[in-house]
C-alpha cells in the first residue's frame, strides 16, 4: 500500500517558517555559481539505501504489535528466507545499489515514488491528494477584494524571493535541506495524461500574471503595467473590477473537470482542446499563471466550514492543476490549497506562514495608495463548450458532489494546551501529540492499527518522505495501560514516556532514510518483468502493516485555523494535526466511520495524558528535591555547602556560609533578609558590599579578595548580585534557588563547567524543616 496522502515535514519538531540558519558552520562547501537559496544544494548527501538486515529488523519490529503472535511467527520464518544469502532480498537489494549508485541519478526513490504515488495515481486530486490551510482571521480586511490584493502582494514577494534565488534554505538539526522542490511552487500546473502525468514550470520572465476565477469565470491579472508592479491598492481595484464583471451568472465549471479522475480528465482535455484550438491557448494562459486567486461566494464561519471549504469548495471555482490556489471567501476568510505531486506541505507551509505573517505585522511593502488610471481591464478567458464539454462536466459536478457527500469532517481544536505545556512536561511535542492519536483511537475501537506519520527526508539531495511507523510494541502497552482503572498513575506515566520515546526513535532513524518502507519499496520495485514476488511482499503481514487506518501528519503555524486532507484507505481516516503554542488543532477526514467519537476521545485523551504527566512530573520533583536535600544537608552538617539563592530576580550564588556578596542595609530586599537569616542561625558571615561600612553590626568588606582570615577550601558565599558581576565569580558548584532561574542558566552552566541544581525549595528556609522532621 503506497501513502499519496499529504507529506509534512516532521524530524524533531514540526515546519512552519524556516528555522534561522544555524550558528555552527555549515559542514558542506558554499556553491557560489547559484543564489543563496541553492547554495548547499550539490553538497547534500544523496538517500541512502540501508543495510537490508537493519531495514528487516526495523520491519520485524514494527508489524509485531499489529499481528497474532501465530502471524508474526510465520513472518519471522518470511524475513529470514527473504535475507538468507543468496537469496532474492540479497539479489533485488544489489540492483538497489546499482541504481543508487548511477552518477545520472540523484536519488535512486525520487521517479518511482513521484509516479507512483502522485503523477500516476489515477483517483481524483480532490479529495485524496490535495491539502488545504485555512488562515487566522484579518481584522484589518474584513472585505474580501482587500483580503485578496494583500495576500498577493505578500504572495509575489515570497515569488521575488523564490525566483531570484534569495530565499534562505531550510535548515533541520542545524543542516540545510532540500530546497529543489521550491521550482515547482510558482508558474507551474500539472498536465493529465494516461498513463501517468506530468508536470510543467514556466519562465516568470516571460509570464507575470496570475489566474483569478470567480463565479466558475476565469480573468487573467497581470500584475505589472509599464514594467512597475501593481501596488496593493492596485489589485484591489483589479480585483474590485472582476468582481463586477463576473456579475451574478455563473460560466460552465471548466474547474470541475480537474476535480475528475485523472483518466476521465485526460480524454476530457483533448475534447475540450479539440472543440475550439483557442482553447488550448486559453488554458495556457492559466497554466502559466505565477497561481490562482479562487473569490468563492461563500461565507464560511466556523473552523469546520472554512475547513471543509478550503479542501473541497464547492469543486467549481478552482483548477484543481495548478500548484497554488489562494482562496478568498465572501466574508473574508481565506485560505489555501495546494497540489502535491511535485511538492510536499514543508514548503508551502512556509509560503502560507510568511504571506500571513507579512501581512499581520505589516512587513510588505504595499506600495502607494494612488491607483493608476490606465491599468487594464483583466481579460476574462472566452472559451468555447460543445455540448459533449458541457455533458461531461455535468458529470465531473455530479461525481465530485457524490464523493465529497460521502465524507465527513470534522476538526478538534482543542484549547487545553500546547506545545508550550508539552515541553514544560519533558516531551518531543509531535510525538506526544502523535500518541494523543493513538489514545484517541484505542479508545474509539478497542485495539490499534497501522498508523503512518511523515517524517521528511530533505536532508538528501531530491529527498521527500520515508514512513514513521507509530504504533509499536510501547504505545500497544501504553494505550492499554491507559485504558486499565488497576494501573496504577506512575505506571501510565512510565509507559507513556517508553512510548513516546519509541516514537522520537522511530523518527529519527527515518529521517536518516533508515525506516523500513521505502527501502522495501525499492526493492520490491526492483524486480523485473516476469519475476514473482518474493513471500515478503505477499504474506498478508506486509499488507496489514502498510493499510493505513491512521494516515497522519503535522504542521504547524500561529497563523492557520485549519489544515488537512483526505483518508488514505476506505475504512481509515486522515488526520492532519497542528501543535501550536497554546492549542492544538485535528482534522479528522474519513468515510463517515466514527469522526464523532474520534472528536471526543482526542480530547479526552489529551486531558487525560496531562494529568497523568503532571502527577508524575511532579512526584519526581518531590523525589528529586529529597534527593538533592539529602546531599545538601550531609554538606551542611559537615559546614561545606554550595548553592544559589534568590535575590532581586537576579543570580544569586553560594558557596559555604561565610560570606553573603550583595549584602543590603535594606530590609526588604534579599541581600539584608540572607544575612539576617546567617546571624539568626549563628552561622559565621561577612558581608561584602562596596559601598557600605557596616551592615546589621558587621564590618563590611569591598570584595571577596579581601576576606584573608579562612583557607579557600573553607570558605563559602551567598552571591545576590546582577547576572554579569555573578558570572565573574567563578564558582563552580551552584544550587539555584526558588525564583532565581534565567532563560540560559543551563547553557552557561554547560559552557563554564558549573555543576548547577534548580527546580528544588529554598534551602536556607526549608533546609532546617527537613532535618528536623527527619525527612532526609
Amino acid at each position: 500500500m503506497v501513502q499519496r496522502k499529504f507529506s509534512a515535514a516532521t524530524a524533531s519538531k514540526a515546519a512552519t517558517a524556516a528555522s534561522p540558519a544555524p550558528k555552527k558552520p555549515i559542514p558542506y562547501p558554499v556553491d557560489t555559481s547559484v543564489g543563496p537559496m541553492y547554495r548547499y544544494q550539490k553538497a547534500l548527501p544523496r538517500l541512502p539505501v540501508p543495510v537490508l538486515a537493519d531495514t528487516l529488523d526495523v520491519y520485524l519490529k514494527s508489524v509485531q504489535p499489529l499481528v497474532t503472535e501465530e502471524q508474526y511467527a510465520n513472518t519471522k520464518q518470511v524475513v529470514e528466507e527473504f535475507k538468507k544469502p543468496g537469496g532474492v532480498g540479497e539479489e533485488l537489494q544489489k540492483r538497489l545499489l546499482a541504481r543508487a549508485s548511477d552518477p545520472k541519478v540523484v536519488n535512486w526513490l525520487e521517479d518511482w515514488w513521484n509516479d507512483l504515488a502522485y503523477l500516476g495515481y489515477r483517483d481524483p486530486v480532490v479529495v485524496y491528494v490535495s491539502y488545504f490551510f485555512a488562515y487566522k482571521d484579518d481584522k484589518l480586511r474584513k472585505e474580501p477584494a482587500s483580503r485578496a490584493a494583500s495576500i498577493i502582494t505578500a504572495a509575489l514577494e515570497f515569488r521575488k524571493l523564490v525566483v531570484n534565488e534569495q530565499l534562505e534554505p531550510e535548515y533541520a538539526k542545524g543542516l540545510p535541506i532540500c530546497m529543489d522542490s521550491y521550482k515547482f511552487m510558482f508558474h507551474a500546473c500539472r498536465y493529465p495524461a494516461k498513463p501517468s502525468d506530468y508536470e510543467k514550470v514556466y519562465d516568470h520572465n516571460t509570464f507575470n500574471h496570475i489566474t483569478v476565477i470567480r463565479n466558475n469565470k476565469f480573468y487573467i491579472l497581470e500584475l505589472a503595467k509599464d514594467g512597475k508592479q501593481l501596488s496593493t491598492a492596485e489589485l484591489e481595484s483589479q480585483i474590485r473590477k472582476i468582481y463586477d464583471l463576473a456579475g451574478y451568472t455563473k460560466d460552465p465549471a471548466l474547474g470541475a473537470l480537474t476535480s475528475e479522475n485523472r483518466d476521465t480528465w485526460t480524454e476530457a482535455r483533448k475534447l475540450f482542446i479539440a472543440a475550439d484550438p483557442k482553447n488550448e491557448e486559453l488554458l495556457h494562459k492559466i497554466e502559466t499563471s505565477a497561481f490562482a486567486v479562487c473569490l468563492d461566494d461563500t461565507s464560511p464561519i466556523t473552523r469546520e466550514e472554512i475547513s471543509h471549504a478550503c479542501w473541497v469548495g464547492d469543486g467549481r471555482n478552482r483548477f484543481n492543476d495548478k500548484s497554488l490556489q489562494f482562496i478568498v471567501f465572501e466574508n473574508g476568510k481565506a485560505g489555501f490549497m495546494g497540489e502535491h505531486s511535485s511538492m510536499d506541505g514543508t514548503p508551502t507551509c512556509r509560503l502560507n506562514d510568511y504571506v500571513c505573517d507579512v501581512i499581520a505585522k505589516n512587513k510588505v511593502e504595499h506600495g502607494s495608495a494612488d491607483v493608476r488610471s490606465n491599468l487594464p481591464t483583466p481579460n476574462k478567458l472566452e472559451f468555447t463548450f460543445n455540448k459533449q464539454i458541457i455533458d461531461d462536466i455535468r458529470k465531473a459536478e455530479k461525481n465530485f458532489d457524490d464523493l465529497v457527500a460521502k465524507h465527513d469532517l470534522r476538526v478538534q481544536a482543542y484549547q487545553g494546551y500546547g506545545k508550550n505545556i508539552i515541553k514544560k512536561l519533558g516531551f518531543s511535542p509531535d510525538a506526544y501529540v502523535q500518541m494523543i492519536i493513538q489514545l484517541a483511537y484505542y479508545k474509539t475501537y478497542g485495539y490499534s492499527k497501522a498508523t503512518y506519520e511523515s517524517a521528511q527526508t530533505r536532508k538528501f539531495q531530491h529527498g521527500r518522505t520515508e514512513v514513521c511507523r507509530s504504533v509499536s510494541n510501547d504505545s500497544v502497552k501504553w494505550v492499554k495501560a491507559m485504558e486499565d482503572p488497576h494501573v496504577s498513575i506512575e505506571e501510565k506515566a512510565r509507559l507513556g514516556r517508553k512510548a513516546i520515546e519509541a516514537h522520537v526513535k522511530y523518527m529519527n532513524e527515518a529521517v536518516e532514510g533508515r525506516g523500513c518502507d521505502r527501502h522495501l519499496l525499492g526493492l520490491r520495485l526492483s524486480l523485473k518483468p516476469g519475476e514473482s514476488k518474493p513471500s515478503i511482499f505477499t504474506d498478508p503481514t506486509y499488507a496489514t502493516s502498510t493499510h493505513w487506518s491512521l494516515s497522519t501528519s503535522q504542521l504547524s503555524s500561529e497563523h492557520f485555523v485549519g489544515y488537512g486532507w483526505g483518508e488514505v484507505v476506505p475504512d481509515g481516516y486522515g488526520i492532519a494535526y497542528m501543535v501550536n503554542n497554546n492549542f492544538l488543532n485535528f482534522n479528522i477526514v474519513s468515510l463517515r466511520l466514527q469522526n464523532d467519537k474520534i472528536w471526543h476521545y482526542l480530547s479526552e485523551a489529551a486531558d487525560e495524558m496531562r494529568e497523568v504527566f503532571e502527577y508524575a512530573q511532579a512526584k519526581r520533583g518531590e523525589d528529586k528535591q529529597r534527593r538533592d536535600l539529602k546531599e545538601v544537608v550531609t554538606i551542611w552538617r559537615s559546614n561545606f555547602l554550595y548553592f544559589i539563592i534568590a535575590g532581586t530576580g537576579e543570580d544569586v550564588i553560594v558557596e559555604r556560609i561565610t560570606s553573603v556578596v550583595g549584602a543590603s542595609s535594606v530590609p526588604t530586599k534579599y541581600g539584608n533578609k540572607v544575612l539576617k537569616w546567617y546571624i539568626a542561625n549563628n552561622r559565621p558571615v561577612i558581608p561584602v558590599n562596596p559601598s557600605e561600612t557596616t551592615i546589621e553590626n558587621l564590618q563590611c568588606v569591598p570584595n571577596l579578595s579581601s576576606i584573608t582570615l579562612l583557607d579557600a577550601t573553607d570558605t563559602s558565599v551567598s552571591v545576590i548580585t546582577p547576572g554579569k558581576v555573578t558570572k565573574q565569580l567563578g564558582i563552580k558548584r551552584i544550587w539555584l534557588q526558588p525564583g532565581a532561574e534565567y532563560p540560559d542558566c543551563d547553557e552557561f552552566a554547560e559552557h563554564a563547567g558549573i555543576d548547577l541544581i534548580y527546580g528544588g525549595p529554598c534551602v536556607l528556609v526549608d533546609g532546617p524543616r527537613f532535618i528536623v522532621n527527619s525527612v532526609i
